[in-house]
């Protein structure tokens, strides 16, 4: 397997530490060797300069120019279908879920448990049936 994700003008990062974390955002400019310059003008991140370590590249990338304005970016985000693709990943689907288990309440968690439960059982009983 090659490695593909590189720190490269218009690669799209998930912001992972910080008032931004969970967003995502695409590199405009790179700044150094440990920083870059981000803009989500859809996502609501503000145009900054953010440490790499911050940041979780992903496999989406946009076609913009190096230190690209906020509205040739968004242009650039709609025709690219960042959004359809960061939503339609394993990546975000997952995360979005995390989310979803934290928010709920002490019933809805004993409700889940419950759910498990029962499908085990259904499952297991499938399986004798199969073996047998």
């Amino acid at each position: 397997m090659v490695f593909t994700r590189y720190v490269e003008v218009g690669r799209v990062a998930l912001v992972n530490f910080g008032p931004d974390s969970g967003k995502i955002a695409t590199i405009v400019d790179v700044v150094d060797q440990n920083k870059c310059l981000i803009d989500g003008p859809t996502t609501g991140v503000a145009r900054q300069i953010i440490p790499y370590k911050r940041l979780a590249l992903t496999d989406i990338k946009v076609e913009v120019g190096r230190g690209a304005k906020a509205a040739a970016l968004k242009k650039a985000w709609t025709t690219a279908g960042a959004q359809e693709k960061w939503d339609g990943s394993s990546w975000a689907k997952k995360l979005s879920s995390k989310k979803t288990r934290k928010g709920l309440s002490d019933f809805q968690r004993f409700k889940v448990m419950v759910a498990r439960k029962q499908k085990s059982q259904a499952v297991k009983k499938e399986m004798k049936k199969l073996k047998a």
